[in-house]
């Protein structure tokens, strides 16, 4: 490929990430997640998402911590950039939650950042993402195994038993309506 085009391409993407961090600036941080070290691990326990850059950031931290990451409970919105990361696992009751990006407390779908969000998914979950669901602003929820199935590449943690009161609720017992809904 010529230079011209590979530095059109890394213009784009940095153009892409500029543009998304003005868009989402204001995005608030998750009020109920929990991402705790535990030894040799560490937990992402219930995580609604939040800002899309914050979680590449977070990501590229996970990445470098040379601890495996166990994804449990829920995981929505921008959470699920952390499925795919080399040293992560889904909890065998993690419910994976995907929606359109949008401006915090808005409806509008702000350009170019379903593109950062799918440069993360693989497989199936890549092609349903561009098929639709990050147009969508309906939670798509899925199960942990149903994620597998679709992402190969991806792994239920060994030994994953949940403890009492399963972190697959969100905090206070309380069904979040958006994760009755299945893709």
């Amino acid at each position: 490929m010529p230079a011209d085009r590979q530095n059109g391409g890394m213009t784009r993407f940095r153009l892409i990430l500029t543009l998304a961090a003005a868009l989402l600036t204001l995005a608030p941080a998750p009020s109920h997640a929990r991402i705790v070290e535990r030894g040799r691990f560490i937990d992402v326990e219930n995580h609604r998402g939040g800002n899309v850059i914050q979680m590449v950031q977070l990501r590229e931290r996970l990445a470098r911590s040379g601890k495996t990451v166990r994804i449990r409970g829920y995981c929505r919105s921008a959470c699920t950039i952390l499925t795919t990361l080399p040293n992560a696992c889904l909890g065998g009751k993690a419910r994976i939650g995907f929606h359109a990006p949008r401006i915090p407390n808005t409806r509008i779908i702000p350009p170019l950042v379903d593109e950062i969000m799918g440069t993360f998914y693989r497989g199936g979950i890549r092609d349903r993402w561009f098929a639709g669901w990050n147009r969508s602003l309906d939670m798509q929820v899925i199960s942990a195994q149903e994620y597998v199935r679709l992402d190969p590449q991806t792994r239920i943690c060994p030994g994953q038993g949940q403890r009492q009161g399963s972190l697959a609720q969100p905090p206070s017992g309380r069904e979040d309506p958006a994760d009755r809904r299945t893709a």
